[in-house]
């Protein structure tokens, strides 16, 4: 099983480019299941994931291959299969986005109920809720989620759907369901994340009738049929921001080229409390500002520990907690930072313990003092836990002394292109190893 070794202890310096979104590119991969027409989704970043879906798509029938440039292109028009199998999507939560494309296009789905990190409950009902509001009759046997369209040969029927929390997949999944359903769709309390405008994007390239993605409400006028499109993916603000977390903990001058500066404020915010000096900027070369700009980064001090509440965008973004808990392991000063979408989301916190970080979460909140500086923590054995703590375990890792080694980083590789090759990139000193 590999792991990352990484030996801190010293500032970063160099630079990276940030990869397509993970939770951008697995709706977009799912959306093609709506259309008989092929999807392509440029700027795929290359992970566990989103290897996942496209391999669970080709057990369903779909056409996967790649155009000339090297992207992923799906094909659904010859589907033999509404079913996404339990084994291909034990370990991806965004399993749960072929429902409502399936239901919606071929009037019927079954679903396993999907995997992913064990760091809460995350249950699914938002999604069925939504789906038989609009017209589909649901069971769920032996694991597996049955969604059928009530009349056969029939479409769903457009209707108001109020989330009663802000689900980002079920606003996706009811999005795209709607795309193809009789009427009008307003969903009420709807994710404002990026990805999900980002979804909406492309569903627009493909015939989609869509307003106020991004906002709290969200209509969607049904279509008789879409078509296919080429939609290059957001980068992935979680991805920049970690590198940037661990610029702070460990002091030195990055810059990070293809980074979604427009929609990091609540992160770039929160860095700025500690000590870094931030900019961001257009890129000058026409094809890099297409996908997205240049930030530059400068940690010249020690960092100062920051207080934070997660929440749904545009708060402080879950993904982000770890990190931050992290980087106020190794800086100066006490920290509380609450944890408010998923309730057993400080796995992380025993393993940064075996760093020396002086930790103690009460409740949904973590309460750290900050050991102080650079190398004032202290490399060890440490296993990931899930996706965003192994990334956690990275940025403890940078600023510690001597070496770290991160087991059980297939969870890393989940949403995080080639970290060990980009953090070589930064200046750091790490590699994995068999």
């Amino acid at each position: 099983m590999d792991k990352i070794r990484i030996v801190g202890g010293r500032p970063l310096r160099g630079e990276a480019r940030i990869s397509g979104a993970k939770n951008a590119a697995l709706p977009a991969l799912f959306a093609a299941l709506l259309t008989d027409a092929p999807c392509s989704v440029p700027n795929l970043p290359r992970l566990r994931d989103t290897r996942s879906a496209l391999s669970a798509l080709a057990e369903m029938g779909a056409d996967v291959s790649e155009d000339a440039s090297g992207a992923p292109v799906v094909c659904c028009a010859n589907l033999r299969s509404r079913v996404a199998p339990y084994h291909l999507v034990k370990t991806m939560r965004a399993s749960i986005l072929a429902l409502g494309p399936l239901t919606a296009k071929w009037g019927e789905a079954r679903v396993a109920l999907p995997g992913g990190c064990a760091i809460g409950a995350r249950p699914v009902n938002e999604h069925l809720q939504g789906l038989e509001k609009l017209g589909a009759d649901i069971r769920i046997d032996n694991g597996d989620i049955y969604a059928r369209v009530k009349k056969k040969g029939g479409r769903l029927k457009g209707a108001r759907i109020l989330m009663e929390i802000p689900s980002v997949t079920g606003t996706e999944n009811l999005m795209m369901a709607a795309c193809l359903a009789e009427g009008e769709t307003i969903l009420e309390n709807a994710a404002r994340e990026p990805e999900v405008a980002d979804l909406a994007e492309m569903l627009k390239k493909m015939g989609a009738r869509i307003e106020g993605a991004g906002e709290s409400v969200i209509r969607i006028s049904g279509a008789t049929e879409l078509g296919g499109a080429k939609h290059w993916v957001i980068p992935d603000r979680i991805e920049a921001g970690t590198y940037l977390a661990a610029t702070a903990a460990c002091g030195g001058e990055i810059i990070l080229r293809g980074a979604p500066t427009d929609m990091m404020d609540s992160i770039l915010d929160k860095l700025r409390e500690t000590g870094a000096e931030i900019e961001a900027s257009e890129d000058e070369e026409k094809e890099a500002a297409e996908r997205g700009g240049i930030l530059r980064m400068r940690m010249k001090e020690c960092p100062r520990a920051a207080d934070t509440t997660t929440g749904p965008h545009p708060g402080f973004p879950t993904d982000m907690q770890a990190q931050l808990v992290a980087l106020n392991c190794a800086a100066e000063g006490a920290s509380a930072v609450t944890e408010t979408i998923f309730e057993n989301r400080f796995m992380h916190a025993q393993e940064l313990a075996r760093m020396g970080a002086d930790i103690r979460v009460h409740g949904n909140t973590a309460y750290v003092r900050g050991a102080g500086g650079l190398g004032k923590l202290t490399g060890a054995p440490v296993m990931a836990t899930d996706l965003r703590a192994s990334a956690s375990l990275a940025v403890a890792a940078l600023a510690a002394r001597g070496e770290t080694r991160i087991d059980r980083v297939y969870h890393l590789d989940r949403g995080y292109e080639r970290m060990d090759e980009k953090l070589r990139q930064l200046g750091a000193d790490a590699e994995r190893i068999n």
